[in-house]
């Protein structure tokens, strides 16, 4: 028996090894293109426009084309947001009207000197009633500012009904009522789901007052009636014990299973469901071999198409040490459904980084044809994804 030197031997493993690794099965790539469009310009050198989010109305464009109403609101400073404007495109983004602000999602008067006001609004089309529902949270202010993260926090939403042209007033989702105000808890700061049913998927996170400030993770199943959002069951509770925890998250749906993508400060995490109320276990966000994304400490969003889905997200080791949480630029790749990572071979760059930070951005499926990814970091951004072929999932995720 002839024995093989003993680096030979290791050479032809590793060969072996990579070709194992480079035929291993994954999904089909799909092609797409990115145009890049500046929506609005920074209102100033120190107040940005951010979290622009837009909510499709189906039909009710020109010529059948889908409108589109974008929330976005300016700010000021860390964590300082002015109330919410709107603009509206009935032509797939060709023209906007001007942004107006909404006096429903406006400050409110917190009593003792401070305001409360509503932020990250993340909105869905609801077909069974007809109505573009809204959800976010709240946040308090001193006239210095954000109050802090340690003030209570309410899950909210509002209505945007498209015959009327008018938004609800901003209300509270009820948490358990067998809670006994215990909770400090807060929204989704992220994609959710309308099933085919009409009930919705919505992922908030929560802790007690005054215990630990590491975040509990659930997935609520809520009811909608085109007035009132309900809860109706929570799913499992998901926990990490390091700083903060499991929050701001993101679900999907593709190819019959539900997928999470989670912010925390230390890495970004993903996980699946098979019912969407019961997620897990969590991993660490990868590429496809084996290294870490480098995502920490802000959101990653979803973009799903029928014939493959991506992640949204941010990262360390792209000559950006000087952006803060290195949040640009805003990078998106092709995800493995199965292996649970991204392909590093398709990282694109959907936004430029500009010398500041992109933060709290958006991935909303606009079409068939299109995807937008919107964001703003002084000027605001969107990112059309225009597909190589029809996307058949339209109406069924944001």
């Amino acid at each position: 028996m002839k024995v093989l030197p003993a680096s030979l031997a290791v050479a032809l493993i590793l060969v072996a090894w990579g070709d194992a690794v480079a035929a291993e099965p994954g999904p089909a790539r799909l092609d797409y293109e990115i145009k890049l469009e500046t929506l609005l310009r920074a209102p100033s050198e120190k107040v940005s426009w951010f979290q622009p989010r837009p909510g499709v109305v189906p039909g009710a464009g020109q010529n059948g084309a889908p409108a589109v109403v974008m929330t976005i609101q300016q700010m000021l400073g860390s964590d300082y947001f002015t109330g919410l404007s709107v603009l509206r495109t009935d032509d797939l983004g060709r023209t906007w009207t001007k942004p107006e602000s909404i006096p429903q999602l406006a400050w409110q008067d917190a009593g003792k000197g401070m305001k409360i006001g509503v932020c990250d609004f993340t909105w869905n089309w609801h077909a069974p009633t007809g109505k573009l529902l809204g959800i976010g949270h709240t946040v308090y202010y001193t006239s210095r500012g954000f109050a802090g993260a340690d003030k209570q926090r309410d899950t909210v939403y509002s209505v945007f009904d498209p015959k009327a042209g008018a938004f609800t007033p901003w209300a509270v989702l009820e948490f358990f009522k067998d809670s006994g105000g215990k909770y400090f808890h807060n929204g989704t700061h992220g994609q959710w789901l309308v099933e085919p049913d009409g009930t919705l998927l919505v992922p908030v996170y929560f802790r007690p007052k005054s215990e630990s400030k590491v975040m509990t993770g659930v997935v609520l199943r809520c009811t909608f009636d085109g007035a009132k959002l309900a809860i109706a069951a929570m799913g499992k509770e998901m926990f990490h014990p390091v700083p903060r925890g499991l929050y701001e998250k993101s679900i999907t749906w593709y190819d019959g299973r539900y997928y999470m993508t989670i912010r925390n400060d230390k890495k970004g995490f993903v996980a699946t469901s098979e019912d969407g109320l019961s997620f897990g276990p969590i991993r660490p966000w990868t590429f496809d071999d084996g290294s870490e994304l480098g995502s920490y400490n802000t959101q990653q969003k979803w973009v799903t198409h029928s014939s493959g889905l991506f992640l949204v997200y941010t990262r360390r080791g792209a000559n950006n040490d000087h952006i803060p949480r290195h949040r640009a630029p805003l990078f998106i790749g092709q995800v493995d459904p199965e292996r649970l990572c991204v392909l590093r071979a398709t990282e694109r760059i959907a936004v430029p980084e500009r010398g500041r930070a992109l933060g709290n951005f958006d991935a909303t499926t606009i079409s068939a044809e299109e995807t937008w990814i919107t964001v703003a970091g002084g000027d605001a951004y969107c990112a059309r994804l225009l597909w190589s072929k029809p996307n058949e999932l339209v109406g069924r995720v944001k």
